[in-house]
């Protein structure tokens, strides 16, 4: 059975997305969606996204909506997967790429940058959140790039890589924004 989901902002605005129902697929509700974009609002245009765990891709085509020049979809499974290049196709756009990879290789191996990166892997899988796993996200990130991280728990971060912009619960979601700390 298929759930849906809308994007709530930006040139696509209500599109509706399909995706499969899958035991650790978690989207970001709509109410945290909204926060987050408030707080990207000033950095989104033009930024070079990546959805580390897409599953339904809700982050990923909401930055895109707003105005992001290029998205990339990282996910493992094939059936979300098969939802990811369907709304890739019917945007009809060079911007948006989807590869199905374990996000461990993806982050070591990429020799591509991002501004922002959008980090909300399963809740369930406590090996994403090892320092090691954010220490590859800081390496492929672009100077005072952003990092958005969805957790069960309040999220710290090594001052000295991270400078912490904003944090939020949201039922037993928590959420926080960071930017690297270039210095």
């Amino acid at each position: 059975m298929n759930q849906c989901i809308r994007i709530i902002g930006g040139t696509y605005r209500g599109k509706k997305l399909t995706f499969a129902q899958l035991p650790d697929l978690r989207p970001t509700p709509n109410r945290v969606r909204e926060t987050l974009f408030n707080w990207l609002m000033p950095f989104i245009r033009d930024a070079r996204c990546l959805d580390a765990f897409a599953g339904s891709g809700a982050l990923g085509f909401e930055a895109f909506s707003r105005g992001a020049q290029q998205v990339t979809f990282i996910e493992q499974s094939a059936l979300a997967i098969t939802h990811l290049k369907r709304h890739v196709s019917a945007f009809n756009t060079q911007a948006l790429n989807v590869m199905q990879q374990d996000t461990r290789q993806f982050l070591t191996t990429t020799p591509s940058r991002f501004s922002i990166i959008f980090y909300d892997p399963p809740f369930t899988h406590a090996q994403f959140w090892q320092p090691d796993m954010i220490q590859h996200v800081h390496a492929i990130m672009e100077p005072d790039g952003l990092l958005y991280l969805e957790s069960p728990t309040p999220m710290l971060l090594s001052p000295t890589q991270w400078l912490s912009l904003k944090q939020k619960k949201a039922g037993n979601v928590h959420y926080a924004l960071f930017q690297k700390n270039s210095v």
